[in-house]
């Protein structure tokens, strides 16, 4: 008779389950354009040969082909590629679909991004064996409800720091679960960049610091890690190693920002001003979304050469799209003249401040019509299309600047879609 081991109280349980869809966007587009499965696709902004690759299927994966590279790199590590471009707003569908397939199973504490989230353990589900059942319940609901290519890794671990890393540990459509007995053995065989949080920066600074692989990482004392990370961020991470819960610090949004990668012929002068009229109108309304104000509108512009200008307008705290506008128009007269095609353009309302805390001009009218009008806008475009009303800075690029998906953000269809 098998003989039944109690689990140590004194370690932590399984109290995380992390669901990673596995190169999301090229998956999408491989569900919904049947023609492309198991064939090598990558991902594009827009067609051009000038871009790079916002995400690559696993079959372009095993040419090398992978997030960032660009296309003219692409072709060449495989030849046999499909460049497609990105269709957000199915991107954005399918994630709705794919999160309630995975509430059906259990509840998501946290959506991360769009094709990231953390369920929490709890009662039985803690056990490995029942945790283990779960995560083959949300696999099969999940290509129930998304379709055979859309496949996910799933990583269930004490903390939601280690189930984020044990959803890598096996991809595509693994699962891997780590114990806490089994902490920090099981981690050795990481490299530094593979632990969250740890970039080229920090890789840098930890090894001036003598800290070379992940066993010498997980061997230090908390004020050790403290003093290489040189801050708070490394007691964090020690307790974070061995299976604790940390809480980051409260964040609040820094800026609405949205940038566009320019087609070939959206590259003359008037055609990107017409496109960032269009981006700054989107990051106005995501803006009163959120009922927040901006004290500020940055411009960058970066042209084909490579080089990139940055300036900003100060306004008093709003949410006006006219006053944006204007400020912007500011900042394009600024602009150098240069006889290099822009190649990117981007906007950003930034200096954030809560709606109520608006203060209003003592020399104002009191019926203030620019807040009507914005009202207005936002909701005959929620209710009749993003381009129902606009103002006409924006015409000439209608259809250009389509929703983008950003790290951590899914775009609100209603709020964002085109």
């Amino acid at each position: 008779m098998e003989q039944c081991i109690a689990p140590d109280p004194a370690l932590p349980p399984l109290r995380a389950l992390y669901v990673d869809f596995n190169s999301y966007f090229a998956s999408v587009e491989q569900q919904l354009r049947p023609e492309l499965r198991g064939r090598p696709v990558g991902v594009l902004p827009v067609l051009a040969e000038t871009t790079c690759c916002i995400a690559a299927s696993y079959e372009a994966k095993a040419c090398g082909v992978k997030t960032g590279t660009p296309v003219y790199e692409a072709r060449k590590l495989c030849p046999d590629i499909v460049l497609v471009a990105a269709r957000p707003p199915l991107y954005v569908e399918m994630h709705h679909r794919l999160v309630a397939a995975v509430e059906s199973c259990t509840p998501v504490g946290r959506v991360l991004s769009i094709d990231e989230m953390v369920c929490p353990l709890m009662g039985s589900e803690r056990r490995r064996d029942q945790a283990l059942a779960l995560a083959a319940r949300i696999k099969a609901r999940v290509a129930a409800a998304g379709g055979e290519c859309m496949r996910s890794s799933i990583g269930i671990a004490p903390n939601t720091f280690l189930a984020k890393l044990a959803s890598n540990m096996q991809k595509p459509d693994g699962c891997t679960v780590i114990e806490a007995a089994e902490l920090p053995r099981v981690l050795y065989k990481l490299k530094l960049r593979d632990i969250k949080g740890v970039g080229r920066a920090m890789e840098a600074r930890l090894r001036r610091h003598g800290i070379e692989t992940v066993e010498q990482l997980c061997s230090l004392n908390a004020a050790t890690l403290r003093a290489a990370w040189g801050s708070i961020e490394g007691e964090r991470m020690h307790a974070k190693l061995r299976g604790a819960e940390v809480s980051g610090p409260e964040t609040r949004r820094a800026s609405v920002s949205h940038s566009h990668v320019l087609p070939p012929d959206m590259r003359a002068e008037p055609a990107a001003c017409s496109v960032l009229h269009r981006l700054l109108q989107k990051a106005a309304t995501r803006l009163r979304s959120y009922d927040l104000i901006a004290g500020n509108v940055h411009l960058r512009l970066t042209w084909r050469d490579d080089q990139v200008w940055r300036a900003d307008q100060r306004v008093d705290h709003t949410a006006d799209t006219r006053v944006f506008l204007h400020a912007f128009d500011i900042l394009w007269r600024q602009r150098p003249r240069r006889k290099v095609q822009l190649l990117a353009v981007g906007i950003a309302l930034t200096d954030l401040d809560d709606a109520a805390h608006r203060t209003r001009d003592l020399f104002a009218a009191a019926d203030d019509s620019h807040d009507k009008l914005n009202d207005v806008i936002d909701a005959i475009n929620q209710r009749y299309g993003r381009n129902a009303l606009y103002f006409g800075g924006a015409h000439r690029a209608l259809g250009s600047a389509p929703m983008r998906i950003a790290f951590q953000h899914v775009p609100d269809l209603v709020v964002e879609g085109d």
